[in-house]
């Protein structure tokens, strides 16, 4: 497939308007649909054809990689000239187990493959042949078809990986249903929280460098039960309530919280089946001020309800450590039809936000039309 046959702006939005894109080689064009973007703002195709595009991760010359999980592969993306499409993309990886959790830090790039952390060196000076990675870390529990995995680095240094449970409701061993903090010069590593079911995502807020994750409820309790959560981690070790407590306070039929189990409530709910897979704090300057070091979610969106929610980027605003609101910034749902499945966010170099879609295996491109006009006339 050439990018050359996708427009160029597939969509600006006042509210919303309809929108052709191509999917096929044999250039025959799907029945339009319907994306809506916030007022202001606009989205653009970035990259196709890249499998389930999961987790991103961003080089230090501006090298955008993506992991596949079902593909197992990871691919490079280069926008030589800045015109907001990929110019040139490598393959840096193929033939891993899931590889879906990936990092950046320090020239390397960081790649969880099953249960080891593989690490590629100076890998934006060698993207046409990456060479062999080197394994860094070993122990990592096996089986990640069923536990998904995250994974930044973190303001500390460490290297922090989300380990999701393989259930949709079990009391996980240790340490599937956690997330973990490894030194990577040493090996050494520490249990940062416990008792989540499915960490999609995880980021620090850009001000107080505070951790906040997403995590994923449990399902078959109906439409609207249980919300899923945004957490905020105050204490290192701290329980979340799987599989005894979700959300709040709704209470798990199937085990008994221990007596003595301190749980941490969430810090919002979000509404039960919209699957926030990404998180991320906004690090530049091109949206209006509102929209700055604000918190962006992917809802990744539901599965198994009998009327679609999710499909979406929402920001959900904090003031004085608290979400205070949760607004639409893009939706990818027409009605009924998924449009995209938002995965993962990161704030692309330009300043606007690149977003992965495991669903067709697109990157879009998300920006502000006009970042020099009078950012006051965005919330008139």
């Amino acid at each position: 497939m050439t990018f050359e046959n996708y427009p160029k702006q597939i969509f600006i939005g006042l509210s919303a308007i309809f929108v052709q894109l191509i999917y096929s080689t044999a250039s025959i064009a799907a029945e339009p649909v319907m994306i809506t973007v916030s007022k202001g703002f606009g989205l653009t195709l970035f990259a196709s054809d890249l499998g389930d595009a999961k987790q991103l991760a961003l080089g230090s010359n501006g090298t955008l990689f993506v992991g596949s999980y079902k593909e197992g592969t990871i691919t490079a993306l280069v926008d030589a000239n800045q015109d907001g499409r990929v110019d040139k993309r490598y393959t840096i990886a193929k033939g891993l187990h899931y590889p879906e959790a990936i990092a950046f830090k320090d020239g390397a790039l960081y790649v969880v493959e099953d249960d080891r952390v593989l690490r590629f060196v100076d890998i934006e000076s060698r993207l046409r042949r990456p060479g062999r990675p080197k394994e860094v870390y070993d122990r990592l529990p096996g089986n990640t078809k069923k536990s998904k995995r995250a994974m930044h680095f973190g303001p500390d240094g460490k290297l922090y990986i989300a380990i999701g449970s393989t259930c949709n409701v079990c009391e996980p061993e240790t340490p599937f249903g956690s997330i973990i903090a490894i030194d990577v010069n040493t090996g050494e590593s520490e249990q940062i929280v416990s008792g989540v079911r499915r960490v999609g995502a995880f980021d620090w807020s850009v001000k107080d460098k505070e951790l906040w994750f997403s995590d994923l409820s449990r399902d078959w309790m109906g439409d609207n039960l249980p919300p899923d959560e945004i957490n905020k981690v105050e204490t290192v070790g701290s329980h979340y309530g799987f599989p005894y407590i979700h959300a709040t306070d709704i209470i798990e039929p199937a085990y008994n919280k221990p007596e003595n189990l301190k749980v941490v409530a969430p810090q919002f709910e979000l509404p039960a089946h919209v699957a926030p897979m990404g998180l991320h704090f906004y690090r530049g300057e091109q949206f209006p001020e509102r929209y700055r070091n604000q918190m962006f979610v992917a809802e990744n969106g539901s599965w198994n309800r009998s009327s679609k929610v999710g499909y979406q980027i929402v920001m959900l605003e904090i003031e004085d450590k608290q979400v205070v609101k949760r607004s639409t910034v893009v939706s990818f749902l027409d009605g009924e039809f998924p449009v995209a499945r938002p995965h993962s966010l990161i704030t692309a170099p330009d300043g606007g936000m690149y977003i992965s879609d495991d669903f067709k295996g697109n990157i879009y491109r998300l920006y502000y039309k006009n970042p020099q006009k009078n950012q006051s006339q965005d919330n008139d």
